[in-house]
């Protein structure tokens, strides 16, 4: 409804009431590119902002094409440039991702023959419009309310974790885990995932999997039987059973698990105010407490050291805590937003003091790699965008941008995928194209007929394309095409002949550039992803262990982590695809998200052992040696 008002609001005045064509073409196209082509994620307001944003953008891509339609190899190569910049936006988030496509067509409708520069003020003119009207229609028109913000989520997570931790009205193993699912960016609305490069979406996105890792711990815990024991020596309800190792043990969890279940408080109340908390970070004091307590219990008489048990339970509690300062170090970034003086360890919190302009430039060149995905699909993309208007300038194809059109809208990450879809676009096309002929020919050139047609046909095809398939939304949008230019030019059935020509070509087009460029999606790269990731973490394990081993104490410096966390980074982009892609629900040979989870583990592991658990005295010979062997 809202795209079918903002298009009418301005094609009907600017096609009847002032008799420019220019003008009502590019009011009809800006809202059905933004608001119908492009999946711009959020409630209203949500669009409306990115939709505001991307209006100077469409401008620019408007006059680009403009400019380049001179010629059809400019706007070939022009083609290729804004194909790819488009496409890869999509390393910033799901909002620019969304707007994508449709900053695409501005850039597609401009750059077609006739080459008239003179026209380029109607057209700037008339997309404003339909921009503009498309962003009143969002923010009056049946607005949609906003989904509940991400660090909601991560508050209740933690209230969960800290009613957990203390015993009152704890949730189940089952309940914990459903709860750390509910953080993941997948099973989050795409405009509340924290997935952009800036600092406050880093630290959110940090923070969920700290809490995630936190709960899964919790329900570890709870269904090994420890978590009572330890919830009841944290408290101080251990029986004194005459051992001298007992009372200090409980001392030592009294110490520590208080203190936790207070910042994991103090830390939801953060996030549901939106303001940080004041003052350092205080997990660190308690873990360095923490630990000495244990050291002196383990340099005392045998008979005084803690059973094993209590270790196990100390040792559990001291991961959880660490689990506990990431959320607390990343929250606090997330909420003051701006550059702070570097956390320890720089490598797991660099972008805290890091420019934006850094982490923006980051993002991208990590990106840039034939290994990732998003570089990928954006080399598919405008490798594919370009060979169609190559085609469709060369063999001067009628309404030739529906060529590119049909590429953009049936492109898949995998050949199989591309393959369905042009199966489907083409049958709905050549029934839709039938019933557009039909039409032409019976209304002849009856424009009043044509204008009652054209706003139910939209209403019709924007409300039942996305729900019935692309069979309906190319054979409906096809009735809409015959209708709105037959207003605007004398039209006959040739027009939907013209339409079916396009359309198939464009589908060629797009299926032979899927064949041609990564046809299995990220089936095959997400392989290649994880072999690099584990052959990254390799190291870390050897450089830790060598580290903890080391003698003199200290005398070896912890191993760098940057680039398994590259690694890790392109492994999650190339596994997130893969789980998108037609197929991924059959039996795999590998788990891959149990590589991810291995590979997380490492990585904290290389970044907390060297802060925490660097050794005051030398190993004894015997036991560096097996831990050498063993890490080998």
């Amino acid at each position: 409804m809202r795209v079918t008002l903002a298009a009418a609001a301005g094609f009907y005045p600017f096609v009847h009431g002032l008799g420019e064509p220019v003008l009502a073409l590019y009011a009809l196209f800006g809202p059905i590119s933004l608001g119908l082509l492009s999946p711009i994620p959020g409630s209203g307001r949500q669009r409306a902002e990115v939709m505001l944003k991307a209006l100077p953008v469409a401008l620019a891509l408007v006059a680009l094409g403009t400019a380049l339609a001179v010629t059809t190899w400019a706007a070939v190569l022009g083609m290729l440039a804004v194909g790819f910049v488009l496409a890869f936006a999509a390393v910033a988030g799901p909002r620019p991702a969304g707007a994508a496509p449709g900053l695409q067509l501005f850039y597609i409708l401009a750059c077609f023959p006739p080459y008239a520069p003179q026209t380029l003020g109607l057209r700037l003119a008339g997309l404003t419009f339909g921009v503009l009207a498309l962003v009143l229609c969002e923010l009056l028109v049946l607005p949609q309310p906003p989904d509940p913000a991400y660090r909601v989520r991560l508050a209740a997570a933690l209230t969960a974790a800290r009613d957990t931790l203390t015993g009152r009205g704890g949730l189940s193993p089952r309940r914990l885990r459903e709860t750390g699912a509910g953080l993941r960016l997948s099973a989050v609305p795409p405009a509340e995932r924290p997935a952009g490069p800036g600092r406050a979406a880093r630290a959110l996105a940090q923070a969920g999997s700290a809490a995630r890792r936190l709960l899964e711990q919790l329900a570890h815990l709870s269904e090994a039987g420890e978590l009572r024991g330890l919830v009841r020596d944290g408290a101080g309800g251990g029986t004194r059973d005459g051992r001298p190792g007992r009372d200090r043990a409980d001392t030592a969890l009294r110490s520590l698990l208080p203190r936790v279940v207070r910042l994991l408080d103090e830390t939801a109340a953060a996030l549901r105010t939106g303001r940080a908390a004041p003052g350092p970070q205080r997990t660190d004091e308690a873990v360095d407490e923490f630990q000495r307590l244990r050291a002196r219990q383990a340099a005392g008489p045998a008979d005084a050291v803690p059973p094993a048990a209590v270790l196990r339970r100390q040792a559990a509690l001291l991961a959880v805590a660490e689990s506990v300062r990431a959320l607390e170090v990343s929250v606090g970034v997330a909420l003051d937003g701006r550059r702070t003086a570097p956390i320890e360890p720089r490598e797991l919190f660099w972008y805290a003091h890091a420019p934006a302009s850094r982490l923006w430039l980051r993002r991208i060149a990590g990106n840039l790699t034939p290994r990732s995905v998003q570089c990928q699909n954006a080399v598919r993309v405008a490798a594919a965008l370009a060979a169609a208007r190559l085609v469709a300038g060369s063999l001067d194809l009628t309404h030739g941008f529906w060529v590119l059109l049909a590429v953009l809208t049936l492109a898949r990450t995998t050949v199989g995928a591309a393959w369905a879809a042009v199966r489907r676009a083409v049958t709905g096309n050549l029934l839709g194209a039938l019933a557009a002929g039909a039409l032409l020919t019976g209304l002849g050139r009856h424009t009043g007929a044509y204008a009652a047609l054209l706003a139910p046909a939209m209403l019709l095809a924007f409300a039942l394309g996305p729900l019935l398939g692309v069979a309906w939304a190319q054979g409906l949008f096809t009735l809409v095409v015959a209708t709105a230019f037959a207003q605007i030019a004398p039209a006959s059935w040739r027009l939907a002949e013209a339409r079916i020509v396009d359309v198939a070509t464009g589908s060629a087009i797009g299926l032979l550039c899927a064949m041609c460029a990564w046809p299995a999606g990220a089936r095959a790269e997400v392989r290649r992803t994880m072999a690099a990731l584990l052959a990254e973490c390799g190291p870390l394990i050897r450089g830790s262990v060598g580290l903890l081993a080391a003698v003199p104490p200290g005398s070896v410096a912890a191993p760098p982590t940057a680039a398994a966390l590259h690694r890790l980074r392109l492994a999650e982009s190339a596994y997130a695809q893969f789980r998108s892609e037609p197929g991924s629900d059959a039996p795999a040979r590998a788990d891959w998200h149990g590589v991810l989870i291995a590979a997380r583990h490492i990585l904290l592991g290389a970044q907390w052992l060297p802060r925490f658990d660097r050794p005051a005295a030398a190993l004894p010979a015997k036991a560096a040696a097996l831990a050498r062997d063993e890490g080998d």
